[in-house]
């Protein structure tokens, strides 16, 4: 196995993970608010989804303009050889805002938003064929909060993004007044 294929495994054993926390609940449960602030199950679950698509997208983007000769991103690497945790670490706030194009925004079956979610799966396999054998650090994609991230940290992202929101969910479900079905 090589470390791209390592690397996918860590972001598909963490979606699955995320999924398995959201599944069997109930609409009560799923659009349960622990204060009118925070978001719910469900839109968790869209915002990983929504996330995922933007951030899978522009590593295509950055991968054909590499391929073309024509990066869609240069300037100074500032996160070079850091790890995604070491990234969020220097660079988000303790509670960030949320891009508008990562946003909850639909609403409506959880179960929809699952089946988007394990969707990613073939999309992401194929950019990682593509990725294979190449430099990760010469393909960047901007993300919104952190700036220039390679596709090595780009697909950490993904890892740590759903092992967030996963322990986010934990949380509402620990919340009070969480409904108990």
């Amino acid at each position: 196995m090589t470390s791209l294929q390592i690397l996918l495994e860590s972001v598909e054993s963490a979606r699955r993970d995320f999924i398995a926390e959201c599944e069997g609940l109930s609409p009560a449960q799923v659009n349960f608010k622990p204060d009118p602030e925070s978001w719910s199950i469900l839109d968790n679950v869209e915002h990983i989804v929504r996330a995922e698509q933007s951030g899978i997208s522009g590593l295509w983007k950055a991968l054909d303009g590499f391929n073309r000769n024509e990066p869609i991103w240069q300037g100074d690497p500032i996160h070079r050889g850091l790890s995604i945790e070491e990234i969020v670490e220097r660079t988000w706030q303790t509670k960030e805002k949320v891009p508008p194009i990562a946003a909850p925004q639909w609403g409506g079956s959880l179960n929809y938003w699952l089946a988007m979610c394990r969707a990613q799966r073939s999309m992401l396999q194929e950019l990682v064929q593509e990725l294979e054998g190449l430099d990760l650090e010469l393909i960047i994609f901007p993300h919104p909060i952190s700036g220039p991230m390679d596709a090595q940290q780009r697909l950490e992202f993904l890892r740590f993004h759903a092992r967030r929101h996963q322990e986010q969910v934990r949380r509402i479900k620990g919340s009070e007044g969480y409904p108990g079905f």
